[in-house]
């Protein structure tokens, strides 16, 4: 289960820990029926919150900003802490929970290190935005009627800490990893030294991955749309219901939010012949039995 950035923090809400906390209170009321009849992997997005991060760790005069792999790992502790709780607070008080940070490797050749498209933080006026970059020395794409911050997205290669939440599945936990896409992380060239990257990876990216290392049975990617829509913002947009990777790759998705979402479900449907679903949080339970969203099927 991938809850989007935009499913734990609506669009133009403050970001603070109430609002936040109150958002993760509705998912988990969503996520209790499924965790009651599935084993439950969460994975989550931290767009919003690694971008608040980084605003107030640039705005202390007397440090050196915190680099996005450090506040990746603050936000995972962060999500997964309150979804812990919140979820913890409905279902048996027998049910283990474990919030796991997740390093995930990227290559330091790929090419989305030159092209940034994530976006991370609030939204500003593009007077605001354009300020904001000439200070801080950022890059700022139009985001809808808004301005954000873009940081590279590279593609996920390994989750390093796929057997510990293997064995907490066999022990009946329910698992909090890979929020925000992982801490991302990358081996120097020729070494086996591990560092710290300065991007962003796709939630849904890793959530894929995770899915298929895992061998689940459905990834399922909540956000704040009832499904996958062709033609969005036109006359003619309509939602999709049953679909295929072919039928999905005839349309253009917005790179940054729909179109990650639809090429994880189909790298998951295609590697595995399994099932991946795309909707609203409030409708994950029947999106889990196939009856809402968007469901990507195998091809026949």
């Amino acid at each position: 289960m991938a809850l989007g950035g935009n499913a734990l923090l609506r669009r133009g809400q403050p970001l603070s820990a109430e609002v936040q906390r109150q958002n993760v209170k509705v998912a988990a009321q969503a996520l209790a029926p499924v965790a009651l009849r599935n084993q439950l992997v969460i994975s989550h997005g931290n767009g919003p919150q690694v971008g608040l991060l980084a605003l107030q760790s640039a705005s202390s005069p007397d440090l050196t900003p915190y680099p996005l792999d450090v506040l990746g790992a603050e936000t995972e502790g962060m999500i997964g802490y309150m979804i812990e709780q919140e979820l913890g607070n409905l279902v048996p008080f027998e049910v283990p929970f474990a919030t796991i940070l997740t390093m995930v490797e990227v290559d330091p050749e790929d090419p989305a290190f030159a092209n940034p498209t994530k976006p991370i933080g609030p939204a500003y006026s593009e007077e605001e935005a354009q300020r904001l970059a000439a200070e801080n020395g950022w890059t700022v794409k139009r985001d809808g009627p808004c301005w954000r911050r873009v940081v590279a997205s590279p593609l996920p290669l390994r989750i390093f800490e796929i057997r510990p939440v293997k064995w907490l599945l066999e022990k009946g936990a329910i698992v909090i990893c890979a929020g925000g896409g992982g801490i991302p992380t990358m081996y120097l060239p020729g070494t086996r030294t591990l560092v710290g990257a300065q991007v962003v990876v796709d939630k849904d990216r890793a959530s894929a991955l995770l899915a298929r290392e895992l061998e689940a049975e459905v990834l399922v990617m909540a956000t704040d749309a009832d499904a996958v829509y062709v033609d969005w913002g036109t006359p003619r947009q309509r939602p999709l219901g049953r679909t295929t990777p072919q039928e999905l790759e005839r349309h253009d998705f917005a790179a940054g939010s729909m179109g990650p979402k639809v090429e994880a479900a189909c790298d998951f449907v295609r590697r595995t012949a399994r099932r991946a679903a795309i909707g609203a949080l409030q409708d994950v339970e029947r999106m889990v039995d196939g009856t809402a969203g968007t469901q990507v099927l195998p091809a026949t």
